[in-house]
């Protein structure tokens, strides 16, 4: 039996499609009044059969930061694929994020080891390497930095990692995979997919900035394999190309025949807006567009390798160009 938390999320979605393609049965946690529909639109992407695979799925009311609703969640269980959290660059949500990302990833750990599980598959993320000053190439080698990363999001991800390296020092073998910014299909209103919703309504900023980019469907092949494979207690960073915001924003208008961003945001526009959000979020309590630390970041120039996964499971990535054609598709169905 298959476990995947976080089968609601962008990743979740695409994974549990994946898995519906074989033998083995599936089982994937949900949170009370979590909506499943979207994950069956997911499906619907892929093929005309969408509902019988969709059905192959058991969901779960469980909560992974609960817990007393886990036990049955893990029952016959073999192999799990972790990948709920929350993410935010909110300094508000940090608590919330410690609980999820940390705690909750804590109590999966923990079932793991108790129930002996064959292998654990968790999705982290980039933000918990550290960055080159330079162009120098980022590696899986490049040690995390808490006074240089002491943001919220990649604190909490770094502690739900370190909780991950304690299951494989239990004797649970683990894998964990380190993507970039993933782009995909069905939530259009939250995380990467909303770039391309925005583009569509008319972003009219841009930044020259710099980061790695990477395709739902590759996150998931590379999880995949790396679970059949016989690898354990390896990371790997996930980066089909490191390209600007600048491109990713044009290549999206370009394929849904809107005009391209227009404004190029400058660090000092930046440095306004984060403030100015600021004050907005404290009256209103509303999620800021910028924050101190997107602000900055939208402006880095940071470059990954994924030449690891490429060498170990002969890996290759899908471009980024053929991933936004195909997500705009998509979108405008």
């Amino acid at each position: 039996m298959i476990l995947v938390t976080g089968g609601t999320g962008l990743v979740g979605s695409h994974l549990l499609y994946q898995l519906s393609l074989e033998n083995e049965p599936i089982r994937a946690i949900k949170r009370k009044n979590s909506d499943v529909a979207g994950v069956k639109r997911v499906f619907s992407y892929y093929t005309s059969n969408f509902e019988a695979l969709f059905n192959k799925i058991k969901w779960i009311e469980a909560d992974i930061t609960d817990i007393s609703t886990l036990n049955n969640a893990f029952k016959n269980v073999t192999k799990v694929y972790h990948s709920a959290a929350l993410i935010s660059f909110n300094p508000r949500d940090y608590r919330a994020m410690r609980k999820i990302n940390i705690h909750g990833t804590s109590n999966i750990v923990n079932f793991c080891i108790s129930k002996n599980v064959e292998k654990l598959c968790f999705v982290s993320s980039i933000a918990t390497i550290e960055k080159s000053v330079n162009k120098k190439l980022i590696t899986e080698l490049d040690e995390w930095s808490f006074e240089k990363n002491n943001y919220g999001y990649a604190i909490t991800k770094y502690g739900a990692e370190m909780e991950v390296w304690r299951a494989s020092q239990e004797g649970i073998p683990v894998v964990i995979v380190n993507p970039g910014v993933i782009l995909g299909a069905g939530l259009w209103k939250n995380g990467p997919g909303a770039i391309f919703d925005k583009v569509y309504k008319g972003l009219k900023f841009y930044s020259e900035g710099v980061t790695a980019f990477v395709s739902v469907e590759d996150v998931v092949k590379a999880m995949t394999k790396l679970m059949q494979s016989p690898i354990k207690n390896e990371r790997y960073i996930l980066v089909s190309e490191n390209i600007s915001f600048k491109d990713v924003f044009f290549k999206i208008a370009d394929n849904f025949n809107k005009k391209r961003p227009t404004f190029k945001t400058s660090k000092l526009m930046s440095e306004i807006l984060w403030r100015l959000e600021s004050v907005k979020t404290f009256i209103f309590n509303k999620q800021p567009i910028l924050t101190k630390h997107s602000a900055k970041s939208i402006h880095n120039k940071h470059y990954y390798s994924s030449e690891k996964i490429k060498k170990d499971l002969n890996f290759t990535f899908e471009p980024i160009e053929n991933c936004i054609k195909r997500v705009c598709k998509l979108y405008l169905k």
